[in-house]
């Protein structure tokens, strides 16, 4: 069953979204992270939102979205976590007593919270995924096929160990930079050798833009146009999620119009820099 199936269907996800035209841009993103096949109009899309002209043929490796306020993507990234939770088997990649881990990582374990929420309500308002629950409490879900999904401490000392089937960086602009004790590349850098033994694992890393240096700045830089097994998308918050309205954003654009460029259209901020680049 592919993600956009489990979407569709009337015992799984249909129940949560009131109107699925609401998500066009998003269930475009997931297909493209997924390589599903696309129509002509959901491809024009997908390069308005990639830079790209041809969709992924493969799962990619790594996504990137850089995505304005309420734009629903902590949404999408918990859905896309109970799906890779739920409906792969990852056991012939695992040893005898190890479980695969689903991995929420942000600044602190407080934010992470938000998408745990977001997962546990996936989680039970479906009862066949309710009955994969084998422990749970405020940080960690276990379930039934040996996954585990787990809040990490953003450091890149107890990321080591694991077998990280996913990876979902919440806000990561906003990462501790290179002078801190765990900066944000050095977390990814141990982040990645823990997904290279898993088929088909998936690293996200999404939040609303911030300076131009960072882990999702230089996503961006480097893959956002480019035929990549990483994929960065970019899109403004209306266009993710059209309810937000409008009179909302053209107030921020009153007040602070360099921030709400940031906070709403996502491109990133000129006028924040590190002292040396």
């Amino acid at each position: 069953m592919t993600i956009l199936e489990a979407i569709h269907d009337d015992h799984l996800f249909r129940p949560l979204f009131k109107s699925l035209d609401t998500w066009r841009a998003w269930l475009v993103v997931l297909k493209s992270i997924f390589a599903l096949p696309m129509d002509e109009a959901e491809t024009e899309l997908f390069t308005s939102l990639t830079g790209r002209q041809t969709p992924p043929v493969w799962q990619v490796q790594e996504c990137w979205l850089v995505v304005g306020r309420r734009g629903g993507k902590s949404f999408i990234v918990s859905l896309i976590a109970v799906f890779l939770a739920c409906f792969r088997d990852y056991r012939p990649c695992l040893g005898p007593g190890e479980k695969g881990v689903v991995m929420l990582i942000a600044t602190d374990r407080k934010q992470a919270r938000v998408i745990m929420r977001y997962i546990t309500a996936l989680l039970q308002a479906v009862p066949m995924l309710a009955a994969m629950i084998e422990r749970q409490d405020s940080e960690s879900i276990d379930l039934n096929n040996h996954i585990c999904i787990e809040i990490v401490t953003a450091s890149y000392r107890t990321i080591r160990g694991y077998s990280v089937v996913a990876a979902l960086c919440d806000e990561i602009a906003f990462w501790r930079s290179e002078d801190s004790a765990n900066p944000a590349e050095e977390i990814l850098g141990a982040l990645r050798p823990a997904m290279s033994t898993i088929p088909g694992s998936l690293l996200i890393g999404l939040g609303t833009p911030y300076k131009r240096s960072g882990p999702l700045y230089d996503a961006y830089r480097r893959h956002y146009g480019q035929e990549s097994p990483v994929l960065v998308i970019q899109a403004d918050t209306r266009t993710m999620n059209a309810t937000v309205p409008q009179a909302v954003i053209d107030r921020a654009m009153e007040i602070d119009p360099i921030a709400a460029q940031a906070e709403y259209f996502a491109t990133f901020r000129s006028d924040v820099g590190s002292f040396l680049d």
